[in-house]
């Protein structure tokens, strides 16, 4: 009874004591309440405070050195995402677009020069050329682009060494790098707009699903140079990495001739049209059409009545154990011809069939060969075979450099044999040889030799030699 009574006392004496104490820990409460609002009121004041400096220092373009260091990130980023996008759209602009050039120097000292030839006997010159294709003008699913070719140049360099009255001398060129516009200061340098055309690339057949495409169509329109489209050749074709006489460059006949009709530069207005049949590829065969201005109407100082026309078909095969080979024929017709007995501007109808052929023989090996033959109009030399090899410096373990070879004949046509008798049964002999040294993947340097045996098909004229180094940069 007494643990009873003492456990009752207790239990009534705890009670009593919770009455005094429940209402002082409820007035704490609330104080601790009021407290922690007035804590967050101040806070969200200045968490607005500093959101409100936020929208202001964002709204501002530059970075200030007061502004919060949040901003300044976020500026950063934003910044660095925006030029990310100029990026990003700068490259998509300019996706397709082609851009190339070269610088070509070139010395070379005449041996051998006529008795009556008083012009310097070593010439140096340069030529630089900026080509840059852009793709534009799509047309469904057929594809174009602009072409656009720029030249400058200075120093004739040594040409065809003519006597002082400008007779004699020989049919081709010792330099086709050359280039200067007549009339200007040798000591200006001069600046040509020498190539621009459209080209559009139709896939065939026409509409219809390009992945199965075998073949296209090729219509160009425009100012240009010819012999981009016909003639071409593997390794006789670009004077300032191979040959550079200008029998070995192109057909002697449509470019020492004259017959190609074009400016005194090699350019002229046209249009073009080709097919191309690539349903057995890597062999392919393809049929051009062109036509072009000539004569005046190369110069645009006249109209195209009087063109020059050209027609090819080419092949490329696989001989030699599948090693490639390039195979054309063409033939020519130009109402604006010159004869070597008239007047500059009394035209005549000339005509003529060509062939151009290179292929490989071995890795390191390729051989070209052109021929032609005028058929149409009294010309100096109607008749012309020029052929050569350029061997790969892989057979010396330098795989990057070359050595070129070519012969060239030039023979008279009857009608010029005729006018001058002591020439009878001449023919213009013409050799070159070159080796094109690497120093890197841009620059090449490459000793040149070429000799004339009876030049302009004069027997009793003395041969000429000509000793050159070219300097190329490409990029």
């Amino acid at each position: 009874m007494l643990k009873l009574k003492t456990l009752s006392l207790a239990v009534i004496a705890g009670l009593s004591i919770s009455s005094f104490t429940i209402p002082v820990n409820a007035s704490n409460l609330d104080a601790q309440i009021l407290k922690r609002l007035e804590q967050m009121e101040k806070r969200l004041k200045a968490l607005e405070t500093e959101n409100a400096q936020l929208k202001k220092a964002l709204n501002e373009p530059y970075i200030s050195a007061s502004e919060p260091e949040l901003t300044a990130r976020l500026k950063s980023v934003e910044s660095q995402s925006n030029r990310y996008k100029k990026m990003a759209d700068i490259a998509e602009s300019l996706e397709g677009i082609e851009v190339s050039g070269g610088l070509t120097m070139v010395g070379q000292h005449l041996s051998g020069k006529p008795q009556d030839y008083d012009k310097n006997d070593s010439e140096l010159n340069y030529r630089g050329d900026l080509e840059i294709t852009i793709p534009v003008g799509n047309i469904g699913t057929s594809k174009g682009k602009l072409f656009t070719h720029l030249r400058v140049g200075q120093g004739l360099g040594i040409e065809n060494a003519p006597y002082d009255d400008g007779s004699g001398g020989a049919f081709s060129s010792f330099n086709s790098t050359s280039f200067q516009r007549p009339g200007f200061n040798k000591s200006d340098s001069t600046i040509l707009l020498a190539q621009l055309w459209y080209q559009l690339d139709m896939p065939l057949p026409l509409g219809g699903n390009t992945d199965y495409s075998r073949g296209h169509l090729e219509m160009t329109i425009g100012k240009m140079d010819p012999f981009m489209f016909f003639d071409q050749n593997a390794i006789a074709d670009d004077e300032t990495r191979g040959f550079m006489n200008q029998s070995f460059v192109h057909n002697p006949l449509l470019d020492a001739g004259g017959d190609i009709g074009a400016d005194e530069f090699g350019f002229t207005p046209g249009f073009r049209m080709a097919w191309v049949n690539e349903t057995q590829k890597p062999i392919q065969y393809g049929l051009s059409f062109g036509a072009f201005g000539a004569g005046k109407g190369a110069e645009f100082n006249d109209s195209l009545s009087d063109p020059f026309y050209i027609i090819q078909g080419e092949t490329q095969q696989r001989f030699f154990s599948g090693l490639e080979g390039n195979y054309r024929i063409y033939y020519w017709k130009n109402y604006s011809g010159q004869d070597f007995n008239k007047p500059d501007e009394d035209y005549s109808t000339h005509a003529g069939f060509g062939l151009s052929i290179d292929q490989k023989v071995h890795d390191y090996t390729t051989v070209f060969a052109r021929y032609g033959q005028q058929t149409q109009g009294d010309v100096s030399f109607d008749q012309t075979l020029t052929f050569g090899a350029e061997f790969g410096g892989s057979y010396w373990s330098r795989g990057g450099d070359a050595i070129g070879v070519a012969l060239g004949f030039l023979s008279l046509s009857d009608e010029y044999k005729d006018a001058n008798p002591a020439m009878d049964d001449g023919a213009e002999q013409v050799a070159e040889l070159y080796y094109r040294y690497r120093i890197n993947e841009q620059i090449h340097l490459s000793p040149n030799v070429q000799h004339i045996r009876n030049p302009a098909g004069d027997k009793d004229a003395s041969s000429l030699t000509a000793y050159g180094l070219r300097a190329q940069l490409d990029f």
